[in-house]
């Protein structure tokens, strides 16, 4: 007990908040895009890679700079973006308008010394999207947990729909081929990313909110702190608009009682006082039907493709937002089905031998739970095996309690190493991932620390068994146990 009570005092006592490093536009600036010369250093991240091709769509020139050639980079260059491989202060073309930095571009890079002595307007990438947010009818999907899935089906669904919608989410969408998207509709679907207070650069049509949790707690002093950066988003919704928020969270709750009452509001959940509204849920084949009510009128039936509980909200809040720009409401329901998920959410990656291998990106502890019982509807196997690589050691720091009560559906969690990002070497020295096994086997569950991949594909193919599943989680790059465990399996087949 002494020992948690010090790593309790430790983390309280090392919450700070993130500041930037180098000076960006501060204020909305009605940067034209027609024409415009846009340098993009980091392009080759997916967010980076679809706003350039978007800004591309709108006119813009594109330049840019990552560290790795590669599949990413070598469609921008097909889409006629001029990317250069590895950062020098020469990869700035002259006459350059503005730069746009990646999260991960640091201070020192040089082509943002270049463009910071030569005048240039420097973005971060969140405000850029901003900028071109403001050319469109903007639908931004915020929230801690399920923005990537919301987002893609929403856009899924509208263009199956008819609306040739733009879109830029934060994962790969197979159905719609690739994570971004130019349409010729004056729509355009978005993430909203509270981390930094990056969504508060959108100034949207429609907002929706998720969910309210404690995450990202090397920015954020707490919740209270949270829920206000969200309110602030919430508020920035434009005056014509609506906000649309999950009416059984009560820090959604929060911020929309916050709101002027001028704002127009609308909730989504399984409860009666939501105004689009689930009921009657039925399991098929692990899968959900449900019926669907906007303030008690019946709208009609609905299935979805995604297992659990949680991708019912999302499927509310899809629906939700469809209707506000025109869908009808029974179009809606009937296209839900027709989505089959964006990348590593709940991917099923091979069925071998009878042993099924899956992907996922839940890294926070609601998330892990909520997949957990997702796949336990689904796939009802013998054993779960579960495979989480931790995500920052902050966050593991921060919530280490929560993680501790999330692996309880898991028959056996392994849990590497922490994946290290923007972490600093204190965070590092304050916690590891044979703390977070002590803590899962103190709740009872039956958890393994592997710090090494290998070590991992070693075990998994010792005691795996036909009737076995298996599923690596997490948000570094866990995804390559899943993968060399495939080749194995294909292989000894």
């Amino acid at each position: 007990m002494d020992s948690v009570y010090q790593l309790n005092s430790q983390i309280q006592a090392t919450r700070v908040r993130a500041v930037h490093r180098y000076a960006v536009v501060e204020t909305p600036s009605s940067l034209a895009l027609a024409g415009k010369n846009l340098h993009f250093i980091g392009a080759g991240g997916i967010g980076m890679s679809g706003l350039a091709r978007l800004l591309l769509h709108n006119g813009c020139r594109v330049s840019g700079s990552d560290q790795s050639d590669g599949g990413v980079i070598a469609a921008l260059r097909e889409a006629g973006a001029d990317i250069r491989i590895g950062h020098s202060a020469e990869h700035l073309p002259v006459g350059a308008h503005a730069v746009v930095l990646s999260a991960a571009i640091r201070q020192d890079n040089p082509e943002l010394r270049r463009a910071v002595s030569e005048g240039c307007r420097i973005y971060k990438y969140a405000q850029m999207l901003g900028e071109l947010m403001d050319h469109y009818e903007g639908i931004a999907i915020s929230g801690t947990h399920g923005k990537s899935t919301t987002s893609g089906w929403l856009a899924h669904l509208l263009r199956a729909a008819g609306v040739d919608v733009n879109f830029l989410v934060g994962a790969d969408i197979p159905q719609l081929g690739g994570s971004s998207g130019a349409g010729d509709s004056h729509y355009f679907v978005a993430e909203a990313c509270e981390y930094d207070r990056s969504f508060l650069n959108l100034r949207p049509r429609v907002g929706c909110i998720l969910n309210i949790e404690q995450d990202h707690l090397d920015y954020y002093a707490g919740e209270d702190e949270i829920v206000e950066a969200f309110t602030e988003f919430a508020a920035g919704v434009k005056a014509t608009g609506a906000v649309i928020g999950n009416g059984q969270d009560a820090n959604v709750a929060r911020v929309l009682a916050a709101l002027p009452s001028h704002v127009h509001r609308e909730t989504f959940g399984l409860d009666r006082c939501c105004n689009f509204r689930a009921d009657n849920l039925r399991l098929y084949d692990g899968l959900h039907r449900f019926e669907v009510y906007h303030n008690d009128h019946f709208l009609g039936s609905a299935r979805i493709s995604l297992p659990g509980v949680h991708n019912v909200m999302n499927a509310l809040a899809v629906v939700a937002m469809a209707i506000r720009v025109g869908v009808e409401p029974v179009r809606a329901l009937d296209l839900l089905d027709g989505f089959t998920g964006v990348d590593r959410r709940l991917t099923l990656k091979a069925r071998i031998n009878d042993t099924a291998v899956l992907d996922d990106y839940a890294h926070h502890p609601t998330e892990i739970r909520a997949s957990l019982a997702a796949i336990r509807q689904r796939y009802r196997p013998q054993r779960l095996w579960c495979v989480f690589q931790p995500h920052q050691y902050s966050r593991t720091r921060f919530l280490l309690d929560d993680f501790a009560e999330s692996f309880r559906l898991a028959d056996v969690t392994i849990v590497p190493e922490i994946y290290f990002v923007r972490d600093s070497e204190e965070s590092r020295s304050q916690v590891n991932a044979q703390v977070l096994v002590d803590r899962l086997r103190a709740n009872d569950s039956d958890a393994l620390f592997i710090e090494t991949f290998d070590g991992i594909g070693r075990h998994l193919k010792k005691n795996v068994r036909p009737g076995d599943l298996v599923v690596t989680m997490g948000a570094g790059d866990v995804w390559k146990v899943a993968d060399e465990y495939i080749h194995w399996l294909r292989a000894n087949r």
